[in-house]
C-alpha cells in the first residue's frame, strides 16, 4: 500500500469533525428526549431524559404506607433504574452508529476507554452517557 492509498491527515481530521457534530447533535437530541419506567404497577413512575438525568417521579399515595417506608423505597428504585434503562437503550441506539464511526466509543480501545485518556478520561467525561 502507497502513501496515496492512504487518507490524508486533512481528510481524517474533517472525518473526525463530522462525526464530532454528529455525536453533539445526537447528544442534544437525548437530552430533550423523556423516557418513564414504572414500579409496582404504576404506583411509582420516574422520568429521565436520554441522557440519564432524572426529571420527575411520581408517587401515588397508595404506594405511601408511614409504616413501610421501605417497600416505598424499592417502589422507587426501582421505577428510577427501569427508566435509566430504557434511557441507556435509547442511547445505544442512537449513539450506536456514531460509537462505530469512532472505532467503538466505550469499547476496549475506543474514544470512551476510560483507561486510554480517551473521551471518557476527559474531565467529566460525556455526561449523562456513561462515557
Amino acid at each position: 500500500m502507497t502513501s496515496g492509498d492512504l487518507p490524508s491527515l486533512q481528510q481524517l481530521l474533517q472525518q473526525a469533525s463530522q462525526m464530532q457534530q454528529q455525536l453533539m447533535s445526537a447528544q442534544e437530541d437525548l437530552a430533550r428526549e423523556r423516557v418513564v419506567g414504572d414500579a409496582g404497577g404504576g404506583l411509582v413512575s420516574a422520568t429521565v431524559t436520554g441522557a440519564g438525568e432524572l426529571v420527575d417521579l411520581r408517587i401515588d399515595p397508595l404506594a405511601v404506607d408511614p409504616a413501610d417506608t421501605e417497600t416505598l423505597a424499592d417502589l422507587v428504585l426501582a421505577a428510577v433504574r427501569a427508566a435509566t434503562g430504557r434511557a441507556s437503550a435509547l442511547q445505544a441506539a442512537k449513539l450506536g452508529p456514531l460509537a462505530q464511526g469512532f472505532g467503538g466509543l466505550g469499547q476496549a480501545g475506543g474514544l470512551g476507554d476510560r483507561d486510554d485518556g480517551g473521551l471518557g478520561s476527559l474531565p467529566g467525561g460525556l455526561p449523562g452517557l456513561g462515557l
